[in-house]
Parts: C-alpha cells; sequence; structure tokens
C-alpha cells in the first residue's frame, strides 16, 4: 500500500515538474510569476527525489537513486544561487548551503567508487556512474569559490541558478525517457537530454552575458 503511495506521488511530482519546468524554460523569466513557478517546481523536483530514494530501495535502483540525488541536489542549489546575487562582493554561503555541498562531495566519491568497480568489473556502463561523480565534484568545486571568496563574476549566482535548475529539469526528463523509452536507443535515450538542454543553457548564458555587456 505504501509503495503504491510512494509510487503515485512520485509520478505526480514528476509529472508537475516537466510542466512546470518546461513552461519556466519558455517564457519570461524573473517575473512574479516566474518566481512562483519556481517554488513550486523545486519542491515538485525535491518530492520526486525523495520518492526515487524509497522507490529505489524498496525495489533495487542504483540509476533511480543517483537521479534522485542528482535532482534533489540541482534543484535546491540552484534555487539558492539566485539568493547569492553579491558573491563578487564576498557574500558567503549559508550554512545549510554548505551541508548541501558536504553531501555531494561525499556523494560524488560513492559515484566515482561504483564507476570503477563496475569498470573494472568488465561493464561499460561504470563509465556513466564516474561521469556522474566528476560532474557532481565539478558542481562542488564551484561552490567551494564562493566559500572562500573567489567568485569574481557579478552573473555568477544567476548563471548557477539558470543552470542547476535546467539541470534538474534535465536529469528529471532523462529519467523520464530511460525508463519509458521503446524506440530509442539507449545511449541517445541517456545523451540527448543532456545534449539539448546544454545547447539551451550555454545559448541563454551567452545571451545574458550580451545583455550584462550592453547595459
Amino acid at each position: 500500500m505504501l509503495f503504491k503511495i510512494i509510487l503515485t506521488l512520485h509520478i505526480l511530482s514528476g509529472f508537475t515538474g516537466l510542466l512546470l519546468g518546461t513552461l519556466l524554460l519558455i517564457r519570461k523569466k524573473g517575473d512574479v510569476i516566474h518566481k512562483k513557478l519556481g517554488k513550486v517546481f523545486t519542491l515538485a523536483m525535491v518530492s520526486t527525489g525523495l520518492c526515487a530514494f524509497y522507490l529505489s530501495y524498496v525495489h533495487p535502483n542504483l540509476f533511480l537513486f543517483i537521479v534522485g540525488v542528482f535532482t534533489i541536489y540541482l534543484s535546491i542549489s540552484g534555487y539558492r544561487m539566485i539568493h547569492l546575487k553579491k558573491a563578487h562582493l564576498g557574500q558567503k554561503p549559508k550554512i545549510g548551503d554548505t551541508i548541501l555541498t558536504i553531501l555531494m562531495l561525499i556523494s560524488s566519491m560513492i559515484f566515482f567508487y561504483i564507476g570503477i568497480k563496475y569498470v573494472l568489473a568488465k561493464q561499460l556502463f561504470g563509465i556513466v556512474y564516474f561521469l556522474f561523480g566528476l560532474t557532481s565534484l565539478r558542481l562542488c568545486a564551484v561552490e567551494y569559490k564562493a566559500y572562500t571568496g573567489k567568485i569574481t563574476d557579478k552573473l555568477y549566482g544567476l548563471k548557477n541558478h539558470i543552470g542547476r535548475m535546467t539541470g534538474a529539469y534535465i536529469a528529471a526528463f532523462t529519467a523520464f525517457l530511460v525508463i519509458n523509452n521503446t524506440f530509442l536507443p539507449p545511449v541517445l535515450a541517456w545523451s540527448l537530454p543532456g545534449i539539448v538542454g546544454g545547447i539551451f543553457i550555454g545559448r541563454t548564458l551567452r545571451k545574458l552575458r550580451t545583455q550584462k555587456s550592453n547595459q
């Protein structure tokens, strides 16, 4: 009974997150509606990730668990990043941000361990886990600069907000596509959302830099 309830909540939260994420990607940024939808999106993504933990425990699924970790981390850190508008002036993250970074750093080490273990067992899928570890370690390194007061980019908070919130959306969409895929080659199902999302993030950040330089 509990499994069905959590599964239903997982599906509803995931659907809500994907729907709102799509709206947030295509509509105007920064207005009141964007901020309100962003809060609901963040809650939906966190709910999806927490449900994924339980589901992956009851029916062991390492992929689902790791996607849950990334979804929660990216959505919370992405939401918090918008509040670090003065990081280039020495503004420091809160204690909650520090805890989140430490937890993700520990997770990255675990991802590396799993990836190496799989590769040594001649399972190429271990490369995916290794990339998860590399990505999470890089994100933690970005946050470390804020803790040590080494941020000089005025757009640090905004750029990371956009990248991480979009990353949370990509993680959720990738999980949805991989689980429900019936026609795409597995490699495409895994990589396509990230490629398309990466292009979108790159274009958005370039546009943002251009707008700021013209002001």
